[in-house]
């Protein structure tokens, strides 16, 4: 007979169980296993990374490095600050000049010398402020990774100088992400030397200061330097016609050997605590390597 005619299965007849007995398929797929043939459920969102902890080293660096630009702007809180440091000795009942309500603080107490040594408290000044600076610097930096992102760098640029040379895209596309991990660590180096900075430019600012007040604060007689036979000069005259004070480059002068020593020095025990910790020992010289000194 044909089929024309014939009405459409109904769900009732749809639901009965098929002629070999199995069951009819849902829609939407076969059920299976527990959880098969039902809606996928959406993943789960990643765990949001915990903020970083709070470190007050973090904090003392922002704090002094807005204090630096702020005691670079307002030279009246630049001196306040330089004052708690004690500018002229206490035995006055009047202070010398406006600057300073403060009379013999820690500094001055340390190597102040009631003025009558300037060129000493410079030198002893310029050597303080090096050595906390060299301190913190230190303390900053990894000097075995920036060693190597120097070195990669430049190794880095020679390739890529020759990728560009040659032509080929590919080659130089091959180079991006060495690029980026270069660049990253490059940028946690100079990330760590800012923090050293921002002590440094704070001390910067406070001794110079610091030194420019007890010199002011002291009588002609001691900011006088002789030099025998009948030559002498005033710290606070200036060098031709330039507005730069002498004592400002005599005490510059000063400060560039301590840096240079000290920054080696605590350099080299960096680097020796470094090698003990990671049990590395140094190479030997040359002249072992070729068999002694000829």
């Amino acid at each position: 007979m044909s089929d024309e005619g014939k009405p459409l299965p109904s769900e009732a007849d749809a639901a009965e169980p098929l002629a070999d007995g199995g069951a009819p398929e849902p829609e939407g797929g076969a059920v299976g296993a527990a959880g098969e043939g039902t809606e996928p459920t959406p993943a789960a969102r990643p765990a949001r990374p915990p903020p970083p902890p709070f470190k007050i080293s973090t904090f003392l660096y922002v704090f002094l490095g807005l204090l630096g630009l702020w005691m670079l702007i307002d030279s009246s809180a630049r001196n306040a600050i330089a004052c708690t440091l004690g500018t002229y000795p206490s035995s006055m009942s009047v202070p010398p000049n406006g600057n300073c309500s403060y009379t013999g603080g820690p500094l001055y107490w340390l190597i102040g010398f009631h003025s009558d040594y300037l060129l000493l408290t410079m030198a002893l000044a310029g050597a303080v402020e090096m050595l906390i600076t060299a301190v913190a610097y230190n303390y900053t930096t990894n000097w075995v990774k920036a060693a190597k992102v120097q070195k990669w760098s430049a190794a880095f640029r020679k390739v890529q100088m020759e990728a560009i040379r040659s032509g080929k895209k590919d080659r130089i596309a091959a180079l991006k992400p060495q690029q980026e991990k270069l660049t990253r660590l490059s940028g946690e180096v100079s990330i760590a030397q800012f923090k050293g900075m921002a002590i440094t430019y704070f001390l910067l600012i406070l001794i110079y200061t610091w030194v420019w007040l007890v010199i002011s604060a002291a009588n002609p007689v001691q900011r006088t330097v002789n030099f025998g036979a009948g030559a002498s000069v005033s710290l606070m005259s200036t060098i031709g016609g330039l507005p730069i004070p002498i004592w400002f480059v005599i005490f510059s002068l000063y400060t560039v050997p301590f840096s240079l020593i000290f920054r080696r020095l605590l350099k080299h025990l960096w680097l020796r605590k470094y090698s003990r910790e990671h049990n590395i020992t140094p190479a030997a010289p040359a002249s072992e390597t070729a068999g002694g000194p000829a």
